[in-house]
């Protein structure tokens, strides 16, 4: 998706070898535009697919979902990562590791709201280790729905996660995938290097 990676491009900040900075267009800032054709990115590449469902992960992953979720004209799902007064009895959990944060949260979705024959699509920001995947994978699996695909906006290639994913069987559609961020410098799959800030 080009105007993804131009954003990528033109925006990103490369903090580390393994670490990449959107701030301003995806992770505290959002762009609805980009966020809108992300949507229709996602909805065409599942358009086929017999999705009931989007599942996605608080916080970064809510708007590339919701614009899913309105394409695929289905209901979106976010798992929780707090708790909450309202969100307590009959929940789907799993434990996710964030890379980035060094920390281990318990995801949270209601039992009401996932279930037998639903087909999800699980949608996130970033895509490096794949523990966030994998814990909305095992909300799945314990709701005994189908896990019909994963869509990433950005997927770090050079880490395991996604070869993990499909090694494992799972259909992962990535609209950025990045090649190395080494040198402050993001190269994408297939592409020539092209500096970031």
């Amino acid at each position: 998706m080009e105007l993804l990676k131009q954003k990528i491009r033109n925006e990103g900040t490369v903090l580390s070898d393994t670490v990449l900075k959107v701030d301003s267009f995806l992770n505290h800032q959002i762009d609805p535009d980009l966020m809108n054709e992300i949507g229709k990115e996602f909805a065409r590449l599942f358009k086929n697919d017999g999705i009931t469902k989007v599942l996605t992960i608080e916080s970064s992953g809510i708007a590339p979902g919701l614009m899913a979720g309105l394409y695929l004209n289905v209901p979106v799902i976010f798992a929780r990562k707090r708790k909450s007064l309202t969100l307590m009895n009959d929940l789907l959990t799993a434990s996710v590791h964030s890379f980035t944060k060094q920390e281990t949260t318990e995801i949270s979705v209601s039992k009401q709201y996932l279930g037998k024959g639903d087909r999800v699509l699980i949608i996130d920001d970033f895509l490096a280790n794949g523990q966030a995947a994998l814990g909305l994978i095992d909300i799945v699996l314990a709701a005994q729905a189908e896990v019909a695909g994963i869509g990433i906006v950005i997927e770090k290639a050079f880490q395991n996660g996604g070869e993990q994913l499909r090694n494992s069987g799972y259909r992962v559609e990535s609209l950025a995938r990045i090649k190395s961020l080494k040198n402050r410098q993001v190269q994408f799959i297939g592409e020539r290097e092209a500096a970031v800030k």
